[in-house]
């Protein structure tokens, strides 16, 4: 069997500061809430929960970040896959209008956290654009940005020339530009978060496998690799795309999908200036898409769907590469410094998921491309959630924990899937030349 590819350092590993120590539980302790995951969701609920005297302990088996929330693009994205209207279709009137409130906010919660606690992490919010890949897309893109324009929202649809000077690139037929969005280092985030949280009075343990969970009369309790356990009134499970086997069938909810990232070595200055100028970051609006943007050091980074195994060889990476010079060919012949990748949760309906499978357990699961924003939202939402008991906190209703279908032939079908999806997009861009 072929070696895994060492997917460390990352670039965000590389220019993130360094993590704040989170030695190992050693002992039995006891608290009002447990959380098991350190990343955006479960160190934001720690957060907000210490800013209401409520005492948490987070567990994570690597460190904080070390999952999706340290090996994402850092773009800082509001909203759903869905659109306000569709949203409102879906949960009606009520429900749906404080959801779309809810999700048009999340990434006000991101800086807000960074302004407030004077968090040490690289960030710009200049905005967010998606760029149509061909013409046909762009009249979903232009309903998007009207529905959010209606709804107030700083949002601006642009031609395909405007689309050329934004981006720098002529593929696209035009796009929709997000003010609300922008981007970050995403571990740094999370290291600061963490940081952040632990300064609130939060015990965070680095290298603590959660391995059980177990309900004792009104406490539950969560068992570690190393011995010690947590007893708590109420445990928070926020894992996502690295979620195992601690609550029955939770893993089987979804599809752990690997998102692959290169990034290049710094840009000189002129190339610098002829990719994405504004200093947004970009998604196209492929079946199969791509995101892209420059980080604070002048590096080009690029990202989109990896092969469902772990990599193997920098050969993983190639389809990256290629698209990179496709679309930017004054990137040509510029080296490769990182290549990374981490696993997303991807659920059937693109929603996240809330689960509440026993009394004083809550789930969180699935980020559909959003994780930095919305699971910092999410965070916030829990913390009211668990202070107050208003069901009406949560954005979303929790629903039961339903498996997917022969879910072992899940990562068979996505792979197959991901390969149509990309022969369909391509036969569009044929039909657009």
């Amino acid at each position: 069997m072929a070696e895994p590819f060492p997917l460390e350092p990352s670039l965000w590993a590389a220019t993130a500061p360094p993590a704040p120590p989170t030695p190992p539980l050693a002992e039995r302790v006891s608290t009002d809430v447990c959380i098991v995951g350190a990343g955006y969701c479960g160190l934001s609920t720690a957060l907000h929960l210490a800013e209401r005297g409520i005492k948490s302990v987070v567990l994570e088996a690597k460190e904080p970040g070390f999952g999706g929330s340290g090996r994402n693009g850092g773009q800082v994205i509001p909203g759903l896959k869905f659109d306000p209207d569709e949203l409102l279709a879906m949960f009606g009137p009520e429900r749906g209008t404080r959801l779309v409130d809810f999700v048009s906010r999340t990434a006000d919660v991101v800086w807000e956290l960074i302004d407030k606690h004077k968090m040490n992490v690289p960030n710009t919010r200049n905005g967010w654009i998606q760029s149509a890949f061909s013409t046909k897309a762009m009249p979903a893109l232009e309903a998007r940005a009207a529905q959010w324009q209606r709804l107030g929202a700083p949002v601006e649809v642009l031609d395909k020339a405007a689309t050329e000077r934004h981006v720098g690139s002529d593929q696209y037929a035009g796009a929709w530009l997000d003010r609300r969005g922008g981007v970050v280092q995403p571990l740094a985030y999370a290291r600061e978060l963490a940081r952040t949280a632990i300064g609130a009075g939060v015990a965070v343990h680095g290298k603590t496998l959660a391995t059980k969970l177990e309900r004792t009369g009104d406490k539950w309790i969560v068992s570690t690799a190393g011995g010690a356990s947590v007893t708590a009134d109420r445990v928070v499970l926020a894992t996502n795309g690295y979620t195992g086997d601690l609550w029955p069938r939770l893993r089987q909810t979804i599809i752990a999908a690997n998102s692959f990232q290169i990034a290049t070595r710094p840009l000189s200055d002129n190339v610098r200036k002829s990719i994405l100028p504004g200093g947004q970051a970009n998604s196209d609006s492929r079946r199969i898409g791509l995101y892209y943007r420059l980080d604070h050091t002048g590096r080009f980074l690029l990202g989109g769907r990896g092969r469902m195994g772990e990599p193997t060889h920098p050969h993983d990476w190639r389809h990256l590469q290629a698209m990179t010079e496709k679309m930017f060919p004054q990137l040509k012949g510029v080296e490769v410094e990182f290549r990374w990748g981490g696993r997303v949760a991807l659920t059937r309906d693109h929603l996240p998921h809330l689960h509440e499978p026993a009394p004083g357990l809550l789930i969180d699961i699935g980020c559909m491309g959003r994780g930095v924003a919305l699971q910092s939202a999410m965070g916030r939402a829990f913390a009211e959630y668990i202070a107050t008991g208003d069901a009406a906190a949560l954005p979303l209703p929790p629903t039961p924990v339903k498996p997917l279908p022969v879910h072992g032939l899940n990562e068979l079908y996505l792979a197959a899937f991901i390969n149509w999806y990309r022969l369909l997009d391509r036969l569009d861009a044929a039909r657009a030349a």
